[in-house]
């Protein structure tokens, strides 16, 4: 036994434990034994005068080939700007010393330097402490895309600790309730009713999605006269996606004094006749982006749509209203959800204590990330309240979502913005193989982290014509310049 031993240590005189296919690290022939025969609980001796098959096979049962979580250091942070239909969606990638890596995603509309401006505070930190390097960087994330810096950033921290400890990043959060998650698409924008209803067949019938949300309010009756008052004031001075400085879309709706009028009431509601009569009462049906009008015109709008049983109305008013959101939600039988622009728990938290809403909607990149959006479920679950997720940017995110679903009970459906897309699915490989997505369900898959790698080939084609640079070294972020203790 002695001399086999003797001719297996001469034939692999470096042993190695294996971490990655690009940063392999030989220990030597002492760390060998202390780690492989004493971490497999064998007792030296034993290791010794055992079949050499045993000892190989109990040496190494423990040995975690993915990496080694202890010693992980962050020594990178780069990105990549693809496109997507709703515009920029900035993939982040968090390197370390030992080849591994996480990828995160900042979210879709956001600047790529929210995120990099946390890099100075991740380096030479181990990734795998997901919540203290949580809590040192969250205070520069705030509501909207704000967040998308520290929301990314959790992301691929949760990638890297998932690949370290070869898990799948729901398991880190406590585990699965469930192997397919639910996802919700959007209604086609089709003005002609035949094409509008082949597209929803499509849908339903042979992408096999069971839940569709769709846009309505006064962007659909602008341009029909006797419709609103008080539109004519805001003509010129920007639509309902403008973010300058006194125009329609940057007002928040109490300010703005727009109304719908009877026929304007009416014609919405001929829309949704339209909608629902395509898709049938089988099917939820949510709705969102009404535009600016306040509390009262949502309520008048909710009771005139209360025949077609919306699954709920989305953004009503601005989320931080909570007394606003209470009175609609208790006046309307349709259910009222906000949330996808709130940053941390405790907002969503005075939202459900105050029971201003039926449904919480957080959007993982802007309220903090897997863990932060699992504890805001459990917290809205306790009180009775459901959670439907936001989405709309590349697969990145959306596997980062399906995780946290996948980990979170009182989850109904996570938003699907990207269908008619076609190269969406092709920016990343599952490392699985499975789809992304089967007939209406994402597929959460048991691979280490997010379970995904990216597609450099197809990312490559679709980059912002602004920012061709792909995962390239950022050194210009390397440095801390700031104190960033908030007590004294």
């Amino acid at each position: 036994m002695k001399n086999l031993f003797k001719k297996y240590i001469s034939e692999n005189n470096t042993p190695k434990q294996t971490i990655t296919v690009e940063d392999k690290q030989p220990d030597n022939r002492r760390d060998f034994i202390k780690k492989a025969a004493l971490g497999g609980g064998l007792a030296l001796g034993g290791f010794m005068f055992s079949p050499i098959e045993d000892t190989l096979a109990q040496s190494t049962s423990k040995v975690n080939r993915n990496s080694n979580p202890s010693e992980l250091k962050i020594t990178d942070m780069r990105y990549c700007v693809p496109m997507t239909t709703v515009g920029r969606c900035p993939i982040i990638r968090i390197d370390t010393n030992q080849g591994i890596y996480g990828l995160g995603e900042v979210r879709d509309g956001g600047d790529v330097r929210y995120a990099l401006m946390l890099k100075s505070r991740l380096l030479g930190m181990n990734p795998c402490n997901v919540e203290l390097l949580f809590k040192s960087i969250k205070q520069f994330g705030h509501h909207g895309r704000q967040a998308g810096g520290v929301c990314g950033v959790e992301m691929a921290l949760w990638d890297l600790a998932g690949k370290a400890y070869n898990v799948p990043a729901y398991q880190l959060l406590g585990g699965k309730y469930r192997d397919t998650i639910r996802l919700y698409a959007d209604t086609p924008e089709e003005e002609d009713s035949n094409v509008f209803s082949a597209k929803v067949k499509d849908r339903l019938q042979d992408k096999g999605y069971t839940w569709l949300k769709m846009d309505l309010g006064i962007e659909l009756v602008k341009d029909i006269p006797g419709t609103t008052v008080n539109s004519n004031f805001w003509k010129g001075k920007g639509g309902q996606w403008n973010d300058r400085p006194m125009t329609l879309g940057n007002t928040k709706h109490p300010f703005t004094q727009v109304q719908l009028t009877d026929k304007g009431l009416d014609e919405i509601a001929k829309y949704v006749d339209k909608v629902r009569t395509a898709v049938g009462y089988d099917v939820p049906l949510s709705s969102d982006h009404f535009g600016h009008f306040d509390m009262n015109n949502i309520i008048r709008l909710a009771k005139k749509l209360e025949p077609y049983r919306l699954a709920w109305m989305e953004d009503t008013v601005p989320w931080e209203f909570t007394e606003q959101l209470k009175e609609i939600s208790q006046t309307v039988d349709t259910p009222i959800a906000t949330g996808e622009d709130i940053y941390l728990k405790e907002e969503f938290m005075k939202l459900v204590d105050a029971h201003a809403v039926d449904i919480i909607h957080p959007d993982l990149s802007s309220s903090g990330g897997l863990l932060e959006t699992k504890k805001i479920g459990d917290y809205a679950q306790e009180k009775g309240v459901a959670m439907a997720m936001h989405f709309a940017g590349t697969p990145v995110a959306f596997m980062a979502n399906v995780h946290c679903a996948a980990a979170t009970e009182n989850f109904l459906a996570l938003e699907h913005h990207n269908i008619d897309l076609p190269y969406w699915p092709d920016f990343v490989k599952t490392v699985d193989k499975n789809p992304l997505i089967t007939k209406g369900f994402a597929n959460v898959p048991n691979s280490p982290g997010l379970g995904i790698e990216l597609n450099d080939e197809v990312l490559k084609q679709h980059l912002d014509p602004k920012d061709k640079s792909y995962f390239v070294p950022t050194p210009e972020w390397n440095e801390k310049r700031s104190w960033d203790r908030l007590w004294s």
